[in-house]
């Protein structure tokens, strides 16, 4: 109806998933990159709890389209299921036969759900149920889920889990029946709705995709949406699309903050004011309290205020001014309060006002992999020849190493280390981008000329995760340290350790990988929220080498502190 009004090509907030609408906010990008690194790497359970409408079906299609090549997926979309139906959904998933008289007996489905994960797991493939809308399973069916990951080999679990559903998932398993269960989660992620930034940036990156050419809704406008829909992503859907309408009917070609209360009253049911209206009340209200307070403490003093009466007309002259002042109080009640209402200013996370999209356009011939090399070569004193050698081979000569990761802005804050993004646009180019800073809003964009602040939710429209550090190890060692090793890669994790606990050296330091080693790495791993496994692997080396800190090694973030959270 309003899409030709707007120069539109299509409805752009509609409520069904449509993967061209995609917008991978900062949260949905973390919630994204923890199930891939669970499927990956960890094994046993990892749970995504959200509340509704704040995308966890969205983080759930983004997750099955980036699936592994080696992961086979059985998805469990109704979960109100006894266990014997709940593991032959599971084999059906999967593409497994199942004669009729097996598919009675729970034993026998175990049985042979056994025997495909063994056969799987000896091609190198990996299993995994994603379970939605899990708060809904019975305490009988979670059990049964428990025994699943009992299937096992000696190295690893045979089978992934991922438990999805809304924020009573939490409750439920925080009973102490399944206490067991609970125990077995390696992973677990609560995706928050949208903040300020992140709505406005929603709200205009399904406009830009519907072909929207300028911008409709007002930044007071989006302030109003972010502050109606509490950030839900659904809410913000049907909300916008009233407003256009809303906007329409009456020929307006942007939306004001107006149109967006007069649709969430719509959408709510319930009228809404501007936010300013409840401190104009509280201050009327002030004023009214303190002129009653005024005229009651007139009338109480009015006695002693008034010198004795001589003459009936002197009585009266000299009542005459407290007369007066009775008054003043009576007419300044019926004056309106007046109070000055302020511009609306845009929040402070909003300072950067560059958006990657059109930053990726107006310097596309600085977003190559060589002039992101060059950039971050830079940023660690060294040289980046083109043509003459792949980067990662380069950086070895000049004592760096690369670390290419999959992952979060929050494990960019904890690596602390600049970065190359890898980008994807609208029209499905690649772009190499260097991350030079990062606070709590914005990043640092490294060009060939200069660096360009962005704010972080434009760029989690373009990036699914995928990064590439340089660093500069200690001492020659190997990918990963884990137990039972030796060397000068394990007596240089030990000492990182304790120097950065803030223990004295005390004479030569074991070169042996001990359980003492494992808990200390443990520990760390567990305070700077990295995969507690005990093994110091890149990510672990990386954030040691960052927080001891070494001469001429550029930092991501001015400060440390809670960012790595």
């Amino acid at each position: 109806m309003y899409t030709n009004f707007f120069g539109l090509v299509e409805k752009p907030f509609a409520i069904t998933p449509d993967p061209r609408y995609l917008f991978m906010s900062e949260r949905h990008a973390e919630a994204l990159a923890h199930l891939l690194y669970g499927i990956n790497e960890a094994g046993g359970f990892i749970q995504l709890t959200g509340e509704v409408g704040t995308g966890k079906t969205t983080v759930v299609r983004s997750l099955l389209e980036r699936m592994p090549g080696h992961a086979d997926v059985a998805v469990i979309l109704n979960p109100q299921l006894n266990p014997l139906e709940f593991v032959l959904s599971i084999c059906e998933e999967l593409g497994m036969f199942v004669r009729d008289e097996d598919a009675a007996s729970l034993k026998d489905l175990v049985d042979i759900l056994n025997r495909h994960l063994l056969t799987a797991n000896a091609k190198g493939r990996r299993v995994v149920v994603i379970v939605d809308e899990a708060q809904n399973l019975s305490p009988e069916t979670l059990e049964q889920v428990r025994l699943l990951t009992n299937l096992e080999t000696a190295a690893h679990k045979l089978l992934q889990i991922i438990l999805i559903g809304q924020p009573e998932l939490r409750e439920v398993l925080a009973r102490v029946e399944l206490r067991q269960l609970a125990q077995r989660i390696t992973g677990r992620y609560h995706l928050d709705p949208l903040s300020k930034a992140e709505t406005a940036a929603y709200v205009n990156h399904r406009l830009r995709v519907a072909g929207a050419n300028m911008e409709i809704f007002t930044p007071a406008a989006l302030r109003e949406v972010h502050r109606l829909s509490h950030g839900v992503p659904r809410i913000i859907n049907v909300m916008c699309d009233r407003a256009l309408l809303g906007a329409f009917t009456q020929e307006y070609h942007h939306v004001g903050p107006a149109l967006v209360r007069v649709a969430a009253s719509e959408v709510y049911g319930r009228t809404f004011h501007p936010p300013w209206i409840p401190a104009l009340a509280a201050v009327s209200a002030t004023a009214a309290v303190a002129l009653l307070a005024f005229g009651v403490w007139q009338l109480t003093h009015r006695d002693e205020a008034a010198p004795p009466a001589q003459t009936a007309s002197g009585a009266a002259t000299t009542l005459q001014p407290a007369a007066a002042s009775m008054v003043a109080p009576t007419a300044a009640v019926t004056t309106p309060v007046k109070v000055p209402v302020p511009a609306e200013v845009p929040p402070a996370a909003a300072a950067a006002e560059a958006d990657i999209g059109d930053l990726l356009k107006s310097h596309r011939g600085e977003t190559s992999t060589e002039s992101a090399f060059a950039q971050l070569f830079n940023l660690w004193g060294g040289i980046f020849r083109p043509g003459q050698g792949r980067p990662c081979d380069q950086a070895v000569q000049q004592g760096l190493q690369c670390a290419y990761q999959q992952g979060s802005w929050g494990q960019l804050r904890t690596l602390n280390r600049p970065a190359i993004l890898t980008l994807i646009d609208d029209g499905g180019n690649a772009h190499q981008v260097v991350v030079a800073g990062l606070d709590e809003g914005n990043a640092k964009i490294s060009l060939n000329t200069r660096q360009e602040p962005v704010s972080v939710a434009s760029i989690s429209r373009y990036w699914y995760g995928d990064y590439l550090v340089l660093w500069r190890p200690q001492v020659v060692t190997q990918a990963a340290l884990s137990a039972g090793m030796q060397g000068l890669g394990v007596r240089w994790l030990r000492d990182s350790l304790n120097n950065v606990q803030g223990k004295p050296a005390q004479g030569v330091t074991s070169d042996y990988y001990d359980d003492e080693l494992v808990r200390m790495v443990e520990d760390f791993q567990r305070q700077h929220r990295l995969n507690v496994d005990g093994i110091a692997g890149v990510q672990t080396q990386i954030v040691l080498d960052t927080l001891n800190n070494p001469a001429g090694a550029p930092l991501l973030l001015a400060q440390r502190g809670s960012e790595t959270s």
